[in-house]
C-alpha cells in the first residue's frame, strides 16, 4: 500500500486540510476506515472499491464521490487495485462545496456524485486549483475554526459548555453554528477526536489499555470500551491487536492505519 499526504496550495488552505493519494492492491478482505471528523472529496483513477451499507449489503461506488462526516466505522472492499486522489477538508469547511442541510443529511454516507460534478473531479485530477477555488464558498466560520482547533489540541477532552465559555459564545449559538459548518455536533466531534487519540496510542503500542484510555480523555477503561465498541465495532484490546496484526500482514486495518499514521 502506498499512501501519501501533502499540503494544500496556499489559496485553498482555509478550506483544505491536505491532499492525499492512495495506491493499493486488490484485497481478499474488506478494509476498515474510522471517522476522523474530516469530509473528503475523492476521485478514483482506477476501479472504485465497494462500500457496505447500513444493511450489510455491498455496493459499487462511483468514480467520484463525497465522503461525508461519519460516526462509525466504514467498510470498503477493493476488489481491484486502488488508485485514487483525495481532498480532505478542514473540519469547519465541511459545507464548502454543498449546503449545510445536505451535509447533515449525508452523515454516515459516502455519496456518489453525478455528471454535474465532472468538472470538479477533473479539476482535482489536473490539480486545477483555480477551478476548485471558484467552487468553494465563503471562508469558514472563524469561531468554529477555533472551536475545532481547540478540540483537536485537547484530543476532544472538553465539555461543550467549557468550549463555549472559552470562545465567548452562547451554548446554543456554538451548537447551531458548529453543526452547520462541520456536519457534526460539538459533542460528536469531540468523541471522534478522542477515538483518533486512542487509535494513535494503541498503534504506538501503549502498554496499558487503562493508561491509553486515561490519556485519551475517557473517564475510565469501561468508558473507553463502550465508546470504541460503538464507533469501531471492536473493544480496545481487539483494536490494539488488530493494529499490531496489520504490521505483520493482516490487511483488514491497513487503510485505517495508513490514515492514522499519515503515510
Amino acid at each position: 500500500m502506498n499512501y501519501r499526504e501533502w499540503a494544500a496550495p496556499e489559496t485553498l488552505r482555509p478550506w483544505v486540510a491536505c491532499l492525499w493519494s492512495l495506491q493499493a492492491p486488490a484485497g481478499e478482505k474488506p478494509h476498515t476506515v474510522y471517522p476522523d471528523g474530516r469530509c473528503e472529496f475523492i476521485v478514483h483513477r482506477g476501479a472504485p472499491p465497494w462500500v457496505q451499507d447500513e444493511k450489510g449489503r455491498w455496493q459499487a461506488q462511483q468514480a467520484w464521490l463525497f465522503a461525508a462526516q461519519g460516526r462509525q466505522a466504514l467498510r470498503l472492499w477493493a476488489r481491484e487495485p486502488l488508485d485514487c486522489l483525495g481532498l480532505r477538508l478542514q473540519p469547519a469547511a465541511s459545507a464548502s462545496f454543498w449546503s449545510a442541510e445536505r451535509l447533515v443529511a449525508w452523515r454516515d454516507r459516502v455519496v456518489g456524485l453525478g455528471a454535474e460534478e465532472a468538472a470538479l473531479a477533473q479539476a482535482l485530477l489536473k490539480q486545477d486549483w483555480a477551478t476548485l477555488r471558484a467552487r468553494l464558498q465563503a471562508p469558514p466560520d472563524a469561531a468554529i475554526q477555533a472551536a475545532c482547533a481547540r478540540l483537536d489540541a485537547l484530543d476532544g477532552c472538553s465539555t461543550v459548555a467549557a468550549l463555549a465559555a472559552h470562545l465567548g459564545l452562547g451554548l446554543r449559538s456554538l451548537q447551531g453554528r458548529f453543526l452547520r459548518a462541520v456536519g457534526l455536533s460539538p459533542k460528536e466531534y469531540a468523541r471522534i477526536r478522542r477515538l483518533q487519540a486512542t487509535l494513535r496510542l494503541l498503534d504506538a503500542g501503549s502498554d496499558s489499555l487503562a493508561d491509553a484510555a486515561h490519556q485519551a480523555g475517557f473517564a475510565d477503561q469501561a468508558h473507553a470500551h463502550r465508546e470504541l465498541r460503538a464507533m469501531t465495532g471492536l473493544t480496545p484490546a481487539r483494536l490494539r491487536q488488530a493494529l499490531m496484526q496489520e504490521r505483520d500482514g493482516d490487511q483488514t486495518l491497513a487503510l485505517a492505519a495508513a490514515f492514522v499514521r499519515g503515510r
